[in-house]
């Protein structure tokens, strides 16, 4: 697989150096020509022009348009195997680290979306959990201002029973069945899921 990864002069010139370590190919010796190692690895001959270009940077070939392509160093091609050995090294370890970035991403998209749930979850269990209070002012022109949370028979009309009273600006908790409900006063109610909706609809009758 991480083969694949290298170019294929490189793969071509890897190749070569290897022969020339095992001995194929002698120090001092000629090897083939470009069209010849062209025609050996199936491929345009630019492709070995390039192959050997990096085999006469390492000082593993030497070439020149008399002599044709000659073997300088056993030496250099050992170093330049090794240095490819490292490099291939390096490239497993890039995928493997690449694989575990796309794995981490995968599990910060799952916990993501897992948290949206529980956030959206749990703003839905805000309006239906029966001990979370709502709030509902008691509007001008309101037919049960003067009148008692008894006299209402709240619990009865709504399903809501009243927690708290707001009061220019004070909170009077507890406030009990013989409370006046007042002008501007905001009730704090709690009860069940349609509990708001009849408590609007009764305040506004």
């Amino acid at each position: 697989m991480q083969k694949a990864q290298i170019p294929t002069y490189e793969r071509i010139a890897i190749d070569l150096a290897n022969r020339i370590y095992d001995g194929k190919f002698k120090v001092g010796e000629k090897i083939h020509g470009r069209s010849t190692l062209a025609s050996e690895y199936k491929v345009s001959p630019e492709t070995v022009r390039r192959a050997i270009k990096i085999l006469e940077d390492v000082e593993i070939v030497e070439s020149t348009k008399g002599s044709g392509i000659v073997i300088a160093s056993r030496e250099n091609a050992y170093k330049y195997i090794q240095r490819f050995s490292n490099l291939a090294s390096i490239k497993d370890l890039e995928k493997q680290m690449n694989l575990l970035i796309s794995e981490r991403d995968k599990l910060d998209d799952q916990l993501f979306d897992t948290l949206r749930k529980i956030m959206d979850y749990s703003g839905k269990l805000r309006h239906t959990n029966p001990l979370a209070p709502i709030e509902v002012e008691v509007l001008p022109g309101c037919n049960h201002i003067g009148k008692t949370i008894s006299d209402l028979k709240f619990w009865q009309n709504t399903g809501g029973t009243v927690i708290g009273l707001k009061r220019n600006g004070e909170l009077i908790i507890s406030p009990g069945p013989y409370a006046l409900i007042l002008e501007g006063d905001i009730l704090l109610i709690i009860g069940a899921e349609e509990t708001y909706d009849r408590v609007i609809h009764f305040m506004e009758e």
